[in-house]
């Protein structure tokens, strides 16, 4: 089994993938800012400030073999920084190539980098979804820093042993999930009406079991060196089934309207959701047969089991 350096692993994905490496008996080290919530069994814990240009990870790195990178700054809408960009780059730039450089130099066979599919940008035209060879065109300091990252890693390694993949996304679900996806699970549960009857715009998810699945394949597979992946549920919903799935798992039949667009910009300021609304309303697709076919991979799991999963435990702890 394998030595693995994990980092994110108090986040929302890599304590999930965490535990399931350890379940297959990988042994990992953990680097935390911070005392886990969750019992990392043998694993062997780091202290460290955090994800920097001056992060010292030797100490972590001896005997690794392979490096799974989910830590970073996350994106959070309505961000006042000053210099956004350069707070986005300082440690998702500049602390990862900190990290895969000292890795290389350590020995490890491979690093696996967790971008974004937002690195193609925030919205698809229809009938022609996000692949690896879409051009790529970041609206958001968060996406540009994600994609700096990527072009940084892949010129490290290029004068080096150490394997590259790199793996984009799109918004990740499942219990305990923060964000968009649970203040849409609130409005539901609240019977709040939510003006997005009608709107065909499909949009590609990830369940976090199909993605933890989706970084234990790549972790290994041969032919994931040196490739950008991308990965999804396999099944793009419409935001109104999507909607009325969700509120089918939450017992709480949704309130789905239909609205003039100056009515929901106007009302929806006022209730703090214009900016969600919007960001639902607008197509996102990812092309992931070049994945499947590369790995001969599929998401194991089905979006309704995962979206009941999500349901169930946003029921139990309400305020998680």
């Amino acid at each position: 089994m394998s030595k693995i350096l994990l980092t994110g692993s108090s986040g929302f994905i890599g304590q999930a993938l965490a535990r399931r490496l350890i379940a297959e008996g990988h042994r990992l080290r953990l680097p935390v800012r911070s005392q886990l919530s969750w019992e990392p069994g043998n694993s062997v814990v780091f202290p460290f400030e955090g994800l920097e240009a001056t992060t010292d990870w030797a100490a972590a790195l001896v005997g690794v073999d392979l490096v799974i990178h989910c830590a970073g700054r996350p994106r959070i809408m309505n961000e006042t920084a000053p210099d956004l960009l350069a707070e986005y780059r300082r440690c998702n730039v500049e602390g990862s190539v900190r990290l895969a450089s000292q890795a290389a130099h350590a020995g490890a066979q491979r690093f696996v980098f967790v971008s974004t599919v937002e690195v193609c940008g925030e919205q698809t035209q229809p009938d022609q979804p996000f692949s690896v060879e879409s051009t790529p065109a970041p609206a958001s300091p968060y996406a540009t820093s994600k994609l700096e990252t990527e072009r940084a890693l892949f010129a490290l390694t290029a004068s080096s042993n150490m394997e590259v993949v790199i793996i984009r996304p799109p918004p990740v679900y499942g219990p305990g999930v923060k964000g968009d996806f649970h203040a849409l699970m609130q409005w539901i549960d609240r019977g709040s009406p939510l003006p997005l009857a009608g709107v065909e715009s499909r949009r590609s998810m990830i369940s976090r079991s199909n993605l933890v699945d989706f970084l234990t394949k790549c972790a290994h597979h041969p032919a994931a060196a040196g490739h950008i992946l991308h990965v999804s549920d396999g099944e793009d919903l419409k935001v109104s089934e999507l909607v009325s799935k969700l509120g089918e798992a939450l017992e709480r039949p949704p309130q789905l309207t239909r609205m003039p667009a100056w009515l929901l910009r106007s009302r929806a300021r006022l209730s703090g959701r214009y900016a969600l609304i919007e960001r639902l309303k607008l197509p996102m697709q990812v092309d992931i047969e070049h994945t499947r076919r590369l790995l001969d991979w599929a998401p194991p799991y089905e979006i309704d089991d995962s979206l009941a999963q999500t349901a169930a435990h946003f029921r139990k702890y309400p305020q998680d």
